[in-house]
C-alpha cells in the first residue's frame, strides 16, 4: 500500500544475526545495556529518513547493524531486508591538474556523511591560504561538508603534498593527499627589455653618429614599391676608407 504515518510506525537499530538484541529501540528498557544512553535516531521516518546517531565510539560497535520498521500495536511484524554497515569515508578532492605560478589556485575538499548534529571538521596542512566552509543536505539521510582552499602558487610549491583531513565525531580521521605541479610563468623581460632600449637609443645613435664616427652620407633611396606614396630609407655606412657596397 500507500506510506505510513510515522506515528504508526517504528524504527529500530539491531545486530544483524541477532534481531532481538536492539541498539535503538523508542523504548529504551529493550537497548542493550553497552547501547543504552549511547544512540538516538536523528531522521524522521515520514521523510524517508533512518539515520541514527552513536556516541561514545567503541570497539565493539563495528557492526553491522540492520535497520527495520514495525506497525505499532500490531504483532505481524517483518524486518527488512536492509543493512546497513558502518565504513568510515574518505575525503574528495577536486582541483585542477596544474597550478599556474602566481594565480589563484583552489582546491575543494568534500566529504559526505549521516551525522548533521556533529559536522566532520576539515583542516589542511602542507599549504595555507582562504578557507570557505559549506554544509548542505543532499536528501537521503546525507549532508555534504566542503572545505574550500584558495590560495596563490609560487616556484617553491611546486611538487609539494597538500592534504584535507576530517575529523568526526570521537576523533576518528581520515584524510586524502595530492600532489601540486606548477606551470610557471615565463619571463620576456630579457627580450623586452633590450629591444626597447635600442628602439629608443637609434634616434640618438643616428644624431650622434656624425661626431662619433667619420662618414660619408650616401644617398637617400626613394622607392614606389607599388605604393601612393614613396618612403624614403636612410642608408649609413661608419666607414671611412672601406668600399661602400649599397644593398
Amino acid at each position: 500500500g500507500g506510506n505510513l504515518p510515522s506515528s504508526s510506525v517504528r524504527g529500530i537499530w539491531h545486530r544483524r544475526d541477532k534481531r532481538d538484541e536492539y541498539i535503538y529501540h523508542n523504548n529504551h528498557t529493550r537497548v542493550l545495556d553497552n547501547f543504552k544512553g549511547r544512540t538516538q535516531m536523528l531522521g524522521h521516518l515520514g521523510q524517508d529518513n533512518c539515520t541514527l546517531e552513536i556516541v561514545d565510539i567503541r570497539d565493539h560497535d563495528n557492526g553491522p547493524f540492520c535497520f527495520r520498521i514495525e506497525r505499532i500495536r500490531t504483532e505481524d511484524n517483518k524486518p527488512t531486508k536492509d543493512k546497513f554497515s558502518f565504513v568510515e569515508e574518505s575525503p574528495t578532492l577536486n582541483h585542477p591538474p596544474t597550478a599556474i605560478e602566481g594565480q589563484p589556485y583552489t582546491v575543494t575538499c568534500s566529504i559526505i556523511h549521516t551525522c548533521p548534529s556533529h559536522w566532520p571538521e576539515l583542516s589542511w596542512t602542507g599549504r595555507i591560504g582562504e578557507i570557505r566552509e559549506d554544509h548542505k543536505d543532499i536528501r537521503s539521510g546525507n549532508w555534504e561538508t566542503q572545505s574550500i582552499l584558495t590560495f596563490v602558487p609560487e616556484e617553491k610549491d611546486d611538487h609539494s603534498e597538500i592534504t584535507c583531513t576530517a575529523e568526526f565525531f570521537g576523533r576518528k580521521t581520515s584524510s586524502k593527499t595530492f600532489q601540486l605541479y606548477i606551470k610557471r610563468t615565463e619571463n620576456y623581460n630579457h627580450i623586452i627589455i633590450p629591444t626597447v632600449v635600442a628602439i629608443a637609443a637609434l634616434p640618438l645613435f643616428i644624431l650622434m653618429a656624425p661626431l662619433m664616427f667619420p662618414f660619408h652620407l650616401l644617398q637617400t633611396i626613394s622607392c614606389m614599391a607599388g605604393q601612393s606614396q614613396p618612403f624614403a630609407v636612410l642608408v649609413i655606412f661608419a666607414s671611412c676608407n672601406d668600399h661602400i657596397t649599397l644593398v
